[in-house]
């Protein structure tokens, strides 16, 4: 409720907005009341104050009723509210239309919640096309057809992304995308009883594929179609499908790198969309220096963090709504847009432990690779995590209306209080502790076993390495080296050639820097160089 301590004492410090609204009803109940009462049960709620009259410097007074007149206007407003043919449903109990009382004048109050998406959209006077509102910082507004149609897929107790596509057969997937997922769920979940079924019955088991009860043959369903299809398909039954990612160098117009599902040099699929882009948004975060055993770890609570966001963006988009997914990658922020508003509204999202994604089999599907989060703590764990590491506070917008949109922005920039005690802490010249020990003027990209430095000999978990590896220096680890070792991390099944497209650099460097990997200890192959996968050893 948007007003849980509403105070009518002081009643002249209220102003309306988008969950308040005033209504003088000197004539009666009017018909406004029921275009707000919908568009704050289709939006977040707000109080409506029946029996106050806005001034013209915006300050709130009492219309002047009685209570007798109160009375006759709150009988008055339950007959209408349960008229199916004046207002489509009652949301209301008995609790949330109250009387109160300001210097000898009588408001009836009316606390409309936001309505369950269930029962959205909440309409008035029995067309649902002309009669559904929803509210933003003008005030009530009448729906377009998409807005409504865009609730009405939503109402449902299956997503639509279950939905059986007769018109499709298995050959609009992708080969290359189903045969990447099922490496990787083979190596996040060993010896899985599924891993040796045919693909058809291995996506049908996901929820990619569903036996028709009409044919009974096997078809794609929507999330099989969202993950593994081809773009030029998947926009057969999404028109308004697109995937962008561009990583900025202003806030203008101008980018250094660009992947979209449209370029026809790939699938255009979202789990291609995801492996394409996730190591390079995580790419230049900063990485605290922390030892595990004799290997530094890079894989930090604010990488995972940004993961969980890049998934959280494409398991609840609307693929049916407008402007699609876009992901940009800013010098001092990362933004992650999609369409659609948040299902369960944003209080009850960031009071957490609520899951209601918009694509459910989608979720089930990246959870199977251990990417996302179905017990509704995601955004408790990304905020989480970038209170931890000092940044800004991570900041989540809707657009409400006929382009609706959700925004994550996880910003890059320390926050002052970090930024203080990072400045501090910079004064100690570069002395840094470890459970290994005290590194003096260690630099943070460097990979340090054990802090030793002895004439070239490195000790691992795996034997001694001679001939001077480090040679009396640290050995360095710069931005294209970590990049690869997070896409492994990410991605075990990636090749030398995804690696190199995905990071625009020559497929020398990544075999040159493999085979360092390799001499190093930190990583072996396992298996064929087609159809194997890394490991990476701890």
């Amino acid at each position: 409720m948007p007003y849980t301590m509403f105070d009518i004492q002081s009643l002249d410090k209220y102003r309306e907005d988008n969950r308040l609204e005033a209504k003088k009803a000197k004539g009666g109940l009017p018909h406004s009341l029921w275009e707000t009462y919908s568009a704050f049960a289709n939006t977040d709620g707000g109080l409506i104050l029946i029996g106050a009259n806005e001034q013209q410097d915006g300050t709130l007074i009492p219309t002047g009723f009685t209570e007798e007149e109160v009375r006759k206007m709150k009988k008055q407003f339950w007959d209408i509210i349960n008229n199916r043919q004046k207002v489509s449903d009652n949301i209301l109990t008995d609790k949330e239309v109250y009387p109160e009382h300001l210097d000898g004048s009588v408001i009836l109050v009316v606390d409309v919640p936001r309505a369950q998406r269930e029962r959205r959209p909440v309409y008035i006077g029995g067309d649902i096309f002309s009669g559904t509102y929803k509210r933003n910082s003008s005030g009530d507004y009448h729906c377009t057809k998409g807005e409504v149609r865009s609730m009405l897929r939503d109402q449902g107790s299956q997503t639509v992304d279950t939905k059986i596509l007769t018109g499709m057969n298995l050959s609009v997937l992708n080969p290359e995308s189903i045969l990447a997922f099922r490496m990787n769920h083979r190596n996040t979940q060993l010896n899985h009883p599924w891993s040796n079924l045919t693909d058809e019955e291995f996506l049908i088991r996901i929820g990619a594929a569903a036996i028709s009860d009409t044919d009974g043959k096997a078809h794609p369903t929507g999330a099989g179609l969202l993950m593994f299809g081809n773009e030029y398909e998947i926009v057969r039954e999404y028109p308004d499908y697109f995937l962008d990612f561009r990583e900025m160098v202003n806030d203008i117009t101008e980018w250094t790198d660009r992947i979209w599902s449209t370029s026809g040099d790939w699938s255009g699929n979202v789990f291609d969309f995801y492996r394409r882009i996730v190591t390079r948004i995580v790419q230049d975060l900063k990485v605290p220096f922390r030892l595990e055993g004799l290997y530094r770890i890079d894989d930090t609570p604010q990488h995972k963090a940004v993961r969980e966001a890049l998934a959280n963006c494409l398991v609840n988009a609307d693929y049916y709504g407008r402007g699609g997914v876009v992901v940009r990658k800013h010098r001092d922020r990362l933004v992650f847009e999609n369409p659609g508003t948040i299902r369960i509204g944003k209080a009850l999202m960031l009071e957490g432990g609520h899951s209601d994604p918009r694509n459910s089999v989608v979720i089930k599907m990246f959870s199977m690779l251990h990417i996302g989060e179905r017990a509704g703590s995601g955004i408790h764990r990304i905020i989480s995590a970038w209170s931890a590491a000092g940044y800004d506070a991570p900041l989540i917008t809707e657009r409400i209306g006929n382009f609706e949109r959700t925004t994550l922005t996880l910003p890059l920039t320390l926050a002052a209080k970090s930024t203080q005690e990072s400045a501090k802490s910079t004064q100690k010249r570069g002395v840094l502790k470890t459970s290994e020990g005290t590194l003096k003027n260690a630099p943070t990209d460097t990979l340090i076993a054990k802090s030793t430095q002895k004439r070239g000999v490195l000790k691992t978990s795996e034997g001694t390495l001679k001939k001077g590896v480090l040679k009396n220096d640290p050995v360095k680890f710069g931005k294209t080296a970590t990049a690869i070792i997070n896409a492994i991390i990410v991605q075990p099944t990636v090749t030398r050639e995804m690696l190199a497209e995905q990071l625009k650099v020559s497929l020398s460097t990544i075999k040159k820097h493999l085979k360092r990997f390799k001499d190093l200890g930190l990583i072996e192959r396992i298996g064929p160089d087609k159809g194997g996968h890394w490991k990476v050893k701890k």
